[in-house]
């Protein structure tokens, strides 16, 4: 995926992510939209910082980095949603383009992708990002919404409620 692709992505998440955690189109989707949008545009962006030293799709498109900036905000208490910026792009990366990313580097070099991705300059690349953006966001709206219920109505049965 390309750069324009990764960014497109991140806002059409963060947008996203706005109305499925505050769904009112009030003042506070907007703020919630802002809050979440920032960090997981500047984290969409950070992977690719390795164009410019080490190796691309491969210094920072890897596990560690992902679990490193998922356990910052445990440790620190900031940065909260950057690492859903980190994932989307790896996601981007495996699913939306041909060559995928080296998932365990610096263990191993194996570059994972799956067969469906376009090439990076391919001009199915934009159409390509849409359909991530859509499945990431349909699962995030099953984990918000649909799985809780779930636990509800079988709490509900286990209860004999």
């Amino acid at each position: 995926m390309n750069k324009k692709g990764h960014v497109l992505n991140a806002v059409l998440l963060s947008l996203g992510l706005g109305y499925i955690l505050e769904p009112s189109g009030s003042l506070e989707t907007f703020r919630t939209i802002l809050v979440v949008g920032i960090p997981v545009t500047l984290g969409a962006l950070f992977p690719d910082v390795d164009t410019e030293f080490g190796k691309h799709r491969k210094t920072l498109h890897n596990l560690p980095i992902l679990a490193g900036f998922y356990a910052f905000p445990i440790f620190f208490g900031n940065l909260e949603y950057v690492w859903i910026g980190i994932l989307t792009h790896y996601v981007l990366d495996i699913a939306g383009s041909k060559r995928g990313i080296a998932l365990f580097y610096p263990l191993w070099k194996k570059e994972f992708g799956l067969p469906i991705g376009v090439a990076v300059s391919s001009k199915r690349s934009d159409i390509m990002m849409v359909i991530v953006t859509v499945a990431e966001l349909a699962v995030v709206a099953l984990f918000v919404f649909e799985i809780p219920q779930q636990g509800v109505e079988m709490s509900r049965q286990m209860l004999g409620v």
